[in-house]
């Protein structure tokens, strides 16, 4: 008995522990995507982007801005977290390419050491998953069922299902 709960404490310190890892990464893609998509951004992004050689302009940083932003959100709420995590390694990849690598490691000096962190925070996120504590279990459960139904469906899954968790 006492080893099942020491295993079910050591999970559920596990599964807590991607919460702020989710939060911190959703936040900050949440920031920078919001700051292209409103007000003066998109305009501003868009010259930026032109001056980098990112053509054209306008369209790629309303593009990106919509990415970040989703992946902020998905990652905050744990649905979807997979191509969150994708969408920030791509965005972060172009950003170190275009901007940030001849400015070196630094990022005082505008280089690409928190992009950097980004993106690691965003592979562990691909390879684990939203975690427990997510929108994206929630729904995994209810799809699965209850009772029967569910002990078949972890075994066979259907094609619902498997869409799912291929999301996750």
């Amino acid at each position: 008995m006492a080893l099942s709960l020491q295993w079910n404490e050591a999970r559920l310190r596990k599964e807590a522990a991607v919460l702020p890892v989710r939060a911190a990464l959703g936040a900050s893609m949440v920031y920078h995507g919001l700051g292209k998509l409103k007000g003066e951004g998109p305009q501003q992004a868009g010259k930026f982007f032109q001056q980098v050689g990112i053509r054209p302009g306008k369209p790629f940083a309303l593009a990106t801005g919509l990415a970040e932003a989703f992946a902020g959100f998905s990652a905050i709420l744990g649905l979807w977290t997979r191509p969150a995590a994708l969408a920030v390694l791509v965005t972060q990849a172009v950003a170190i390419w275009k901007v940030h690598a001849s400015k070196g490691y630094d990022v005082t000096k505008g280089g690409f050491e928190y992009n950097l962190a980004l993106m690691g925070i965003a592979l562990g996120l691909l390879v684990a998953g939203p975690g427990l504590f997510s929108v994206h279990e929630g729904i995994e459960r209810l799809a699965e069922g209850r009772g029967a139904t569910r002990l078949v469906r972890k075994v066979r899954p259907n094609g619902l299902l498997r869409f799912i968790k291929l999301l996750k």
